[in-house]
């Protein structure tokens, strides 16, 4: 599978979980949603974002795909760096924000590296 598919279906399947059931996405990113009663807004915004991101990339072709790649990066790396300031606040625990930072940099990682793979395409 192309590594920009994958990342593609990723959004999609993870912003489906969070628009149909964000308590329950948020409990698999080691979030509380009994403590944080936003988490059912916020988790059907990124859940929107992630599958409108996802799709209109996994459609796309060419220099468009690529440019909604960097996009995808883009993204990726403003959460990463929202988790990093959050749990530098106080505003998430520190093994969470940790691992939700792991797994946006995770994407920026695979973003890149999909690009690098297809490079001369």
């Amino acid at each position: 599978m192309d590594p920009v598919t994958g990342l593609s279906l990723g959004r999609i399947v993870i912003g489906i979980g969070a628009l149909v059931s964000p308590s329950t996405t948020a409990k698999l990113f080691g979030l509380d949603p009994t403590t944080n009663p936003q988490v059912g807004v916020f988790g059907r915004m990124f859940g929107a974002r992630e599958i409108a991101l996802g799709a209109v990339t996994l459609v796309s072709k060419g220099a468009l795909r690529r440019n909604l790649t960097l996009v995808g990066i883009a993204v990726d790396g403003a959460d990463a760096a929202s988790g990093v300031i959050e749990v530098k606040g106080g505003g998430a625990p520190k093994l969470q924000g940790g691992a939700l930072v792991g797994v946006a940099l995770g994407a920026v990682g695979s973003g890149i590296a999909a690009l690098a793979l297809n490079r001369g395409k």
